[in-house]
């Protein structure tokens, strides 16, 4: 269940990062993705590394701006630290694989936590 909930954040993170571009842009550049890359909006998670190289493509070098747009929303969505193996030089893909495992990770030992119950002991008199 965490992948699937990771999955709707990145969704939603990449229809933020893309929606500063306005409407129309954002519905032109998911059409591009899905007829040039086969890319659906839906898949996008499971298709991270064609997707951003896909952006690279659309975009060239200012894929990078609409990238930390993303991952900037990603990071709120997300929330906690995400641990990069190697923090100096990473790339989206990456980053989006580094937030999934800590995402996954944190929900995991969320869920396995110990929960605290009280009971009240009622004595007659």
């Amino acid at each position: 269940m965490p992948k699937i909930d990771f999955d709707r954040l990145l969704i939603e993170a990449v229809e933020e990062g893309l929606s500063s571009l306005g409407e129309s842009s954002k519905q032109a550049i998911y059409f591009h993705l899905e007829k040039s890359f086969n890319i659906k909006k839906e898949k996008i998670p499971s298709k991270i590394e064609t997707f951003a190289m896909a952006f690279e493509r659309i975009f060239g070098s200012g894929a990078s701006y609409l990238e930390i747009l993303i991952i900037r929303r990603l990071h709120e969505k997300v929330g906690g630290p995400v641990q990069l193996h190697e923090p100096k030089d990473f790339t989206f893909t990456e980053y989006v694989n580094a937030a999934r495992r800590s995402y996954v990770k944190q929900k995991k030992k969320q869920k396995g936590s110990p929960h605290i119950r009280y009971s009240r002991n009622i004595m007659k008199k």
